[in-house]
């Protein structure tokens, strides 16, 4: 049995997010965002290490992995959880991260997000920093598609996290570096395999990102993620990366296909045992395509202050209620918040 199946089971058992192993360290754990040692592990040597990392790939994979230095891959132990694994190689030799794949159960979604499964067509985009649990948010939407529609689903990941069994729907799960050369590459061709959804693991430039807003303008639902916060941002950024003549076409473009951005941090809770998912959710509105189009996205705050009824909410809302509910600390969500002023009430003496 590989000897990482042990730190796995602890790192699962003990609520951690990551492992992390790193030659002359002792392993860690992430737990409600700090890193702590493992009880009864020593410290690994360089040699030991790379033999424990080689345990649980391939040889092709170690082989990748000692000629470039980096390798990204899945790995799945059933019963415990799968993780989401990367090796490196740094200054005191090997090192490896593993993020456990939290269940889809496990994450109590706002309704508004968990209704995304239902819409038809447009682009949805799911943002927030490294860390923040966008893929798992787009994992579990995924799978209640799955679980109540019957529609071709075409995913694009780097590496594949959540495995999906195909229920109602019809799965084609493709992995970027295994199953296709690149994220643009294989959304080119899940435009020309009847996809009824397109998830995109990482809209990593421009080609990938008109690709997929051309996907949602020709009828299918597409998920995507990117590395920004708070859902105006989101716009600009996405327009921004646009050369300056095309941003006009853009934004009538984006105006007609983008159905929802969810903003989303992950804060430890206020009793230091776990961390919570926090969104902002903009959704499509009669007055969105309009304030795209002019550029106006000051005035998407006023759109999702007016659309509470159908579940959106701003990010410092959110905070909020989970500070009064005591799930989160007031200084975390102080340090999180965009009108601070607001959450100095918060703020222990």
């Amino acid at each position: 049995m590989p000897r990482l199946h042990e730190l796995f089971r602890h790192c699962r058992e003990h609520g951690g997010s990551d492992l992390h192993l790193v030659a002359g360290l002792e392993p860690r754990i992430r737990r409600a965002g700090h890193l702590e040692p493992v009880p009864g592990w020593p410290a690994l040597a360089d040699r030991e290490l790379r033999a424990i990392l080689h345990e649980v790939v391939s040889d092709e994979q170690w082989r990748e992995f000692e000629e470039t230095g980096d390798l990204d891959f899945a790995y799945g132990l059933p019963e415990v959880a799968r993780f989401r694994g990367n090796y490196l190689r740094q200054e005191s030799g090997a090192s490896a991260v593993f993020r456990a794949i939290v269940p889809l159960d496990e994450l109590g979604l706002p309704t508004a997000i968990e209704k995304l499964a239902d819409l038809s067509r447009g682009l949805v985009l799911v943002t927030g920093p490294t860390g923040s649990g966008k893929s798992t948010t787009l994992a579990s939407i995924i799978d209640r598609i799955n679980r109540t529609h019957r529609k071709h689903v075409v995913t694009i990941e780097d590496p594949v996290e959540f495995v999906h069994r195909d229920r109602e729907c019809v799965f084609s799960q493709r992995e970027v570096g295994t199953d296709t050369d690149s994220f643009s590459g294989a959304l080119r061709g899940a435009l020309r395999e009847d996809a009824d959804v397109i998830l995109v693991g990482e809209m990593r430039d421009l080609e990938t990102i008109a690709l997929a807003i051309t996907a949602a303008e020709m009828g299918a639902l597409v998920f995507g993620t990117l590395h920004t916060n708070g859902t105006a941002n989101t716009i600009d950024r996405l327009i921004d990366a646009f050369p300056a003549d095309q941003q006009a076409q853009v934004r009538i473009t984006l105006s007609d296909s983008l159905a929802a951005v969810v903003s989303q941090l992950l804060l430890r809770t206020a009793d230091g045992k776990g961390r919570v998912a926090v969104n902002e959710i903009l959704l499509r509105s009669s007055g969105l395509p309009n304030v795209i189009r002019e550029g106006n996205t000051p005035m998407i705050r006023s759109l999702i202050q007016g659309g509470r009824a159908e579940g959106m909410q701003l990010m410092d809302e959110a905070l909020a209620a989970l500070v009064e509910r005591g799930i989160v600390a007031g200084r975390d969500a102080y340090l999180k918040a965009t009108e601070k002023a607001r959450f100095e009430q918060y703020l222990e003496d």
